[in-house]
């Protein structure tokens, strides 16, 4: 029972903190609404649990056999997210729907996770510190993708919810314009860790 408390609150702990899912889905809140932003954080909480699920499963030993697709990933992670935060920045300042993007679906999501680099490290964290070899290995993996799938959901909702409730605040354009320009520059810098890494790894 101890172990079960201890990832649960590992799981509200890393879903609820910021980070790039959060801001995604935050800054969709406020742009779009809840309603036309439940498609991407259902992506966001079910893509996490399945991408937690297969690392588990053995996904990461892919990497230790070939290291360089690891680094293909993150590269490509980082320039996605460097677009993210160019398409919330230039998103519009304005209430009418016409003048905006539209919101990200299931599937952008999903596929998020896979070059969110909070996501690989939580990920890789959770199975290291809530798993132990033999043969319960699979159970446990399970038991962990499982929980984050339900803790995430309420977790990632709050920063969804947040979002909306500016929504009422910030109906002046060139405010709601800052909040994008503050939302994309936190995403930047969630990024700059993985760019640091990154120049080390290359010079």
């Amino acid at each position: 029972m101890d172990y079960l408390y201890s990832l649960i609150l590992f799981a509200v702990v890393s879903s609820a903190t910021p980070g790039p899912n959060n801001i995604l889905v935050m800054t969709s809140g406020l742009n779009f609404g809840i309603k036309k932003s439940l498609p991407v954080l259902c992506g966001i909480c079910v893509g996490f649990s399945f991408m937690l699920l297969l690392v588990g499963l053995g996904f990461g030993q892919v990497f230790e056999l070939f290291p360089r697709l690891h680094v293909l990933i993150k590269i490509s992670g980082v320039l996605y997210l460097l677009y993210l935060a160019w398409l919330i920045s230039s998103s519009s300042g304005g209430l009418g729907a016409k003048q905006q993007s539209e919101p990200l679906t299931f599937l952008n999501g999903a596929l998020f996770q896979w070059v969110n680099a909070k996501a690989w490290v939580v990920a890789t964290g959770a199975i290291a510190a809530f798993t132990v070899s033999g043969g319960e290995f699979s159970t446990q993996t399970i038991t962990l993708a499982g929980t984050f799938l339900v803790i995430s959901f309420p977790c990632v909702g709050i920063w969804l919810y947040f979002g909306s409730w500016l929504k009422r605040y910030l109906n002046n354009a060139a405010h709601r314009k800052w909040f994008n320009l503050s939302m994309s520059g936190l995403l930047v810098a969630s990024v700059l860790p993985v760019i640091g890494e990154l120049f080390e790894q290359f010079s």
